[in-house]
């Protein structure tokens, strides 16, 4: 039986519920569970809830609990990643710094200033342990729930791990688009494929038939106001929770993975002063904010409460499923971010790119999708030059590509000159140095006039 082992033990709540999916699982009751995080009290406290999981349900499960990285790896064949480095410290940096430069990032944890520093924390912890992971369990699959998953994923990749990006926006989206028609769920289908958080609704489907005409109908008709549709005498209005996206799906021709909020931090077209935000999205939704007023005490409390009072059940979060695929050889599809090695033709190849993966004894076998729709690509092309500048910086310490993946994010290139970018880039590298390697710069553009004669 497996050993899967929780990086970020610890992490809110999460690392519970993706416990909770495992042993829904008979196959995988047998299977040992490691909570392994560097914070040990938290990790302690959120142990002590799984550990009251096992013993309610009269479960075979064992339990193991380290803050020794070394320990948790080895023997393990599933690993599922749920940390943030530098916890509510760090993030408060990602967001109140862009926040003084005019760039109000409602949540700020995957693309655009804040995303872009998560990522590089994350990215130094991942490199240590990529490091074991190929000494102690090559043959492991990495399962990465941590946010930026792009950027995340493109560097476990690039340490040569097997991983998967996984994430609920697929689940969410496509759920609330049959709702939006008035179609059940249970007969639809669909193909998703994209950069994850930036992933399109390219084909959606009523029993087999093409319903992307009354997809776009009904939306455009629920979330646009009648002068956003070019009807004179109409006064501008937010029209709807979906306004956001259903501009993207006007721009491009198609739905966006993404919630509203979210997405309207990643072009440059929804947040450029507080007016606009909130006439695009007039109940605002922050997400550090939500963060920092967390209650993890009583939600661990009201997950042992739970335990014994219904049947173990999953969630719709794919990571169990895909540990009890590989284990059982139950063939099943997911939607997650793995190496772009053919999958989308038309963008680049160094990338973690989100697509339909099949999943049974043999692994992760992502799916072919060709060229993504022409504006589709041309938006998901702004994205992954920031993915691919920001893996570049982390892995060589060149200041100038950090200041390049910044300056690449549209909402950072609509409201900020390039001194301004590089101002905020540097306020930020000081304010989170701890969880940071220096970023010397060997470029030309900023080696010294010494360092210049010397070569």
């Amino acid at each position: 039986m497996p050993k899967i082992t929780i990086v970020g033990g610890g992490a809110y709540v999460f690392p519970l519920t993706e416990v909770r999916d495992i042993l829904s699982f008979p196959a995988l009751h047998n299977s040992t569970i490691c909570m392994y995080d560097i914070n040990e009290k938290r990790n302690n406290r959120n142990a002590e809830a799984v550990k009251k999981l096992i013993d309610g349900y009269e479960l075979p499960t064992k339990l193991q609990v380290t803050t020794d990285r070394k320990e948790a790896v080895k023997d393990t064949d599933f690993f599922i990643c749920t940390f943030q480095v530098g916890g509510i410290e760090a993030y408060g940096y990602d967001v109140n710094i862009p926040r003084k430069y005019g760039i109000d990032q409602c949540v700020g944890d995957t693309f655009g200033p804040g995303g872009i520093f998560r990522g590089l924390r994350s990215l130094e912890a991942l490199k240590e342990l990529a490091e074991d992971i190929k000494h102690f369990c090559p043959e492991s699959i990495f399962i990465q729930y941590a946010n930026p998953m792009a950027i995340n994923s493109t560097g476990m990749s690039r340490l040569g791990v097997t991983n998967i990006g996984l994430c609920h926006s697929v689940q969410g989206t496509s759920h609330l688009l049959a709702n939006e028609m008035g179609l059940p769920f249970e007969d639809c289908s669909f193909i998703t494929a994209g950069l994850n958080h930036q992933a399109w609704f390219i084909d959606y489907r009523y029993k087999g038939k093409d319903v992307m005409p009354l997809l776009r109908k009904v939306m455009m008709e629920k979330h646009l106001s009648g002068k956003d549709k070019g009807e004179e005498g109409d006064e501008l209005h937010a029209g709807g929770s979906e306004r956001v996206r259903t501009e993207i799906m006007r721009l491009t021709g198609y739905f966006h993975t993404e919630s509203s909020p979210h997405a309207s931090e990643y072009m440059a077209y929804f947040r450029k002063n507080p007016e606009m935000v909130l006439d695009y999205l007039p109940h605002r939704w922050d997400y550090y904010e939500i963060c920092c007023n967390h209650d993890e005490e009583d939600r661990v409390d009201k997950f042992v409460e739970q335990i014994g009072q219904r049947e173990l059940t999953p969630s719709h979060e794919y990571g169990a499923f895909i540990i009890e695929s590989v284990t059982t050889g139950t063939l099943r599809l997911v939607h997650g971010s793995v190496p772009n090695t053919g999958s989308i033709t038309n963008l680049p190849k160094d990338i973690s790119v989100e697509v339909p993966v099949f999943v049974d004894r043999e692994g992760l076998r992502p799916q072919v999708i060709g060229d993504l729709p022409p504006a589709c690509a041309a938006v998901s092309m702004q994205t992954a030059n920031q993915v691919m500048l920001a893996v570049e910086a982390s892995f060589t310490g060149d200041r100038d590509l950090l200041y390049a993946a910044v300056a690449m994010d549209p909402l950072t290139g609509a409201l900020l000159t390039l001194p301004e970018i590089r101002k905020m880039v540097d306020e930020m590298l000081e304010a989170e140095k701890q969880w940071l390697p220096a970023f010397e710069s060997k470029t030309l553009i900023t080696a010294s006039k010494e360092e210049l004669i010397k070569e």
